[in-house]
């Protein structure tokens, strides 16, 4: 059976940043781990894999298909940069979700016609919590990309709680947060406002 894809997927590097946000609802972790080693990636998905099960939670590799397989995770999502949608879909077969990233609907197109379950279009606002990134999308770049496809659009950088209606709106089916939960003074509650925002 094809998983559904979640309304938030919370960004975490860590184990306790995820079960922050478990407590808080989210129906979606992505764990984005970066400067150590493989078998430290794997150990640390595995944690988050393990505390999902107790609320049935989605966890989502970012960049890396062997470590999502081997840590028994629910899916992967692939940068500009990391294996193609195909590759990381002949990897994870069917049954998993397999996410791209997109800025214009000609890329969202390829990433859908190859296998994509969805596709993150962003930089929305600008960041704050990654450098280097393009120039923001604006609601008005997600409403492109959303009317090209027919897979879900999860929007990313910048978001928050109070952008969630604006995103809605432009054809976004979800967000995906880093600074709005992994900065708030209580990750759970954060979590928890972005889910009513997002309509529960």
């Amino acid at each position: 059976m094809t998983l559904h894809v979640p309304r938030l997927h919370v960004i975490a590097d860590s184990s306790a940043l995820a079960d922050a946000a478990f407590e808080g609802g989210a129906p979606a972790v992505q764990v984005r781990i970066k400067g150590v080693h493989d078998a430290a990636v794997l150990a640390e998905c595995q944690r988050i894999v393990a505390s999902a099960q107790a609320t049935n939670a989605v966890v989502i590799v970012n960049d890396r298909a062997d470590i999502a397989l081997a840590a028994g995770a629910h899916g992967v999502h692939g940068g500009t940069e990391d294996l193609p949608v195909a590759e990381m879909r002949l990897l994870l077969g069917p049954n998993r979700l397999v996410g791209g990233t997109a800025r214009d609907p000609d890329t969202a197109l390829v990433h859908q016609d190859r296998g994509a379950s969805y596709v993150g279009v962003g930089p929305v606002y600008a960041s704050a919590t990654k450098a280097g990134l393009p120039e923001p999308l604006g609601p008005a770049g997600v409403e492109k990309v959303a009317a090209a496809v027919d897979i879900p659009v999860i929007a990313i950088a910048g978001i928050t709680a109070a952008r969630v209606p604006e995103l809605l709106n432009a054809g976004a089916h979800g967000v995906a947060i880093i600074g709005a939960v992994a900065h708030a003074a209580d990750p759970a509650t954060a979590t928890a406002e972005l889910l009513e925002a997002l309509g529960g």
